[in-house]
């Protein structure tokens, strides 16, 4: 009998000893970031912005595409009665308002993209904060990023994605914080000094 006990207590130690190394069970969320950011509050207000303050370049691109098609249009109607110097004046008016239509399109798009990566930046460090908070509150060990066709997660339960939860969370600091800003009394005015009596 006490060779079966001698033998089976370094099991039953490495069991026990097994059980206080075990670590709690990881838990682990995914996000859509970029979704994320975007379907804050202050992701559409800022999308809503970036949208009107383009609109006025976006119509005048589109006027010029218009225009082009027009003189390609009548190019192409009147090429087998029109004189040669009159499609030439065509051909080269295509061209240079083609031209002229694919150098705005270019800085449109680069001023665009430029303006487009200020708030995401922006946004992306306030979502970065909330992320941090929510996962601190919520015992997270790990958020994974999917937004990227590039990320390397190949299956995610959908019972672990917390981007409403993170969405919800931003909007609620967000407007915690406008309340703080709104709520902070204004310097105190500096009494003027009392001169002494003479």
């Amino acid at each position: 009998m006490k060779r079966t006990i001698y033998f089976a207590a370094p099991a039953l130690f490495a069991l026990s000893l097994f059980g206080q190394t075990q670590v709690s069970a990881t838990k682990v969320g995914t996000i859509n970031i970029q979704g994320a950011m975007i379907s804050t509050q202050e992701g559409k207000k800022a999308v809503g912005e970036l949208q009107a303050k383009f609109e006025p370049t976006s119509k005048k691109l589109e006027g010029m595409r218009d225009e082009i098609n027009a003189l390609q249009a009548e190019l192409s109607k009147g090429s087998n009665t029109m004189g040669d110097e009159r499609r030439r004046e065509l051909a080269r008016d295509i061209d240079q308002k083609t031209r002229e239509l694919n150098r705005a399109t270019e800085d449109a798009q680069a001023e665009f993209q430029q303006e487009q990566d200020r708030i995401l930046q922006v946004l992306g460090q306030k979502m970065m904060a909330v992320i941090n908070k929510y996962s601190n509150d919520h015992a997270y060990t790990l958020i994974l990023d999917i937004s990227s066709p590039q990320t390397p997660v190949v299956f995610a339960a959908n019972g672990i994605d917390v981007t409403s939860d993170i969405i919800k969370m931003y909007d609620e600091e967000a407007v915690k914080a406008a309340a703080a800003s709104a709520a902070a009394p204004a310097a105190p005015a500096q009494a003027a000094p009392v001169k002494p009596a003479k």
